[in-house]
């Protein structure tokens, strides 16, 4: 029991020793570490004493930059007021000095003045007296004289001005003369375009003279219907290597040419290929007269036409009048008017549209019974020209009456332009008028749906519609217009008219 007793008592003693010597140890620590937090605090205590000297010293620096720099600016600014107001004191002892000048010229002006009206009341004394004298004399008042002189005067400048009047109007008219000439001259010289070149065939180029027999066919069945499909005569002969386009319409030559050119390159030759093909080449030879229209007006610089009227200008690069090409005819009319009336003083946008529309009525999708400048004016008209636009085409060939400076302008420039050296020739213009109506008058029949005028006008191809005629029909409709051109057409040699009629069956495997 005492041991035990023994032992807790070392224990609480060992406990309490140990708890004293934690204790000191604790407080030993914490004293250390609370001075070197007090010496940390000291020295961060310096450092932003530092930087905030530093910072103080720094905006100070800035401060005092900034009020030198107002200072030097204050100073120029007194510099240039101490200088204007030297200057403007130079100013007002300049003024004030020629303000003295001025009172001293005005002084001997009024003396000089004074002087002067003296003289002057001198003079008119002296010009009385002097009248009074000649009154004496002349046995006349100085009003009698007056009215005398003034009529002697009239008399004379009478005579004067109508004799200079005479010499103007003279001179006038010979300028007028002479400088009309030199416009038509100079504006024909900047505008000049080639001469007439018209062809009534195609040369077709190919590759060996065995295509020539798959373009022929069995039985020459695929150059008939070649022909057919196009109204152009193919002619095939010994040329080597070429085979001839022949037709009177520039378009449909063009569409035979394009056809061919694909089908020869396709290598399927056959009617309803041919046909399919011919059917496409027609649609982009539509394409390419829009886009040929377009290409005009912007190369003319015009704008704002319809898109129909556009297609009818592409129109007539594939049509000729008297051999001319009828749309080169049109730019150079534009052109022409272009010039003259800028050296006229006019609108020269306006004139230019006008003389590219002036034929307008040549080339419409139907021929009807009006002359083709009255036809253009309708056609203008309906496409929204102005009204001085329309007269001009209207009028040019005086079917209507002028009622601008635009309608005698577009007819001298349209006569300039068919009437050059070179520009036209007559007798192609009738050759193709006469296979125009070889056609018109066939297509006046009931039943007949194209018309093809080939071989130069000597034959007349007639297709008709199966549905329509029959074979017996046929017959005497070849005769009925045979009869026809020999009793209204004049025409060389003979007409062969030949009527086509034909039935197809197709159908297609799907």
């Amino acid at each position: 029991m005492a041991t035990v007793i023994g032992v807790v008592v070392a224990f609480l003693v060992g406990g309490a020793l140990a708890y004293g010597f934690f204790k000191y140890g604790l407080k030993q620590r914490y004293d250390k570490i609370l001075k070197e937090a007090e010496n940390e605090a000291e020295v961060i205590k310096k450092n932003k004493l530092l930087e905030v000297k530093e910072k103080f010293l720094n905006k100070k620096a800035d401060l005092e930059k900034e009020v030198a720099l107002r200072n030097q600016k204050i100073q120029q600014a007194e510099n240039k007021l101490k200088q204007r107001e030297l200057v403007l004191n130079q100013k007002n002892e300049e003024l004030q000095r020629k303000r003295n000048e001025t009172e001293a010229v005005k002084e001997n002006l009024d003396a000089q003045l004074a002087l002067l009206e003296k003289k002057k009341e001198e003079l008119e004394h002296l010009q009385s007296q002097e009248r009074e004298k000649l009154e004496a004399i002349s046995g006349l008042s100085a009003e009698e004289a007056k009215e005398r002189l003034v009529e002697s005067l009239k008399e004379e400048a009478k005579t004067q001005a109508q004799s200079y009047i005479n010499d103007i109007m003279d001179d006038a008219k010979m300028s007028a003369n002479r400088e009309a000439k030199r416009i038509v001259i100079q504006s024909i010289q900047r505008v000049a375009t080639e001469t007439a070149i018209e062809n009534s065939v195609t040369v077709f180029h190919i590759e060996s003279d065995e295509i020539k027999g798959r373009i022929i066919g069995r039985e020459g069945r695929n150059i008939r219907a070649l022909e057919a499909a196009t109204g152009v005569e193919i002619v095939v002969d010994d040329t080597p290597e070429a085979i001839v386009l022949s037709a009177f319409d520039p378009v449909r030559r063009e569409i035979a040419r394009l056809a061919l050119h694909q089908l020869v390159t396709d290598g399927r030759i056959h009617p309803a290929r041919i046909e399919e093909v011919v059917a496409k080449v027609r649609k982009q030879v539509e394409d390419e007269i829009i886009e040929t229209g377009k290409r005009t007006t912007i190369d003319l610089g015009i704008h704002g036409l319809h898109p129909e009227l556009i297609r009818i200008i592409g129109k007539m690069k594939y049509r000729s009048s008297y051999g001319q090409n009828l749309l080169q005819h049109a730019r150079e009319t534009a052109n022409l008017c272009a010039v003259m009336a800028s050296e006229l003083g006019l609108n020269p946008k306006k004139a230019k549209r006008a003389g590219l529309l002036h034929d307008i009525g040549k080339v419409p999708d139907e021929e009807p019974e009006l002359p083709h400048a009255l036809l253009g004016l309708k056609l203008a008209e309906k496409y929204k020209e102005k009204p001085d636009i329309c007269n001009a085409i209207g009028a040019h060939h005086d079917e209507v009456e002028m009622n601008s400076l635009l309608a005698p302008l577009v007819q001298v420039c349209d006569a300039i332009s068919g009437a050059r050296p070179g520009a036209r020739r007559e007798i192609v213009e009738a050759y193709i008028k006469r296979l125009n109506d070889l056609e018109q008058l066939a297509m006046s029949y009931p039943g007949v749906t194209k018309t093809y005028a080939i071989q130069a006008g000597r034959e007349l191809r007639v297709i008709v519609g199966a549905d329509k005629i029959d074979d017996k029909q046929t017959e005497s409709l070849s005769t009925e217009i045979a009869k026809k051109i020999q009793d209204e057409m004049t025409y060389p040699g003979q007409v062969k008219i030949t009527v086509i009629r034909e039935t197809r069956a197709v159908s297609f495997a799907k």
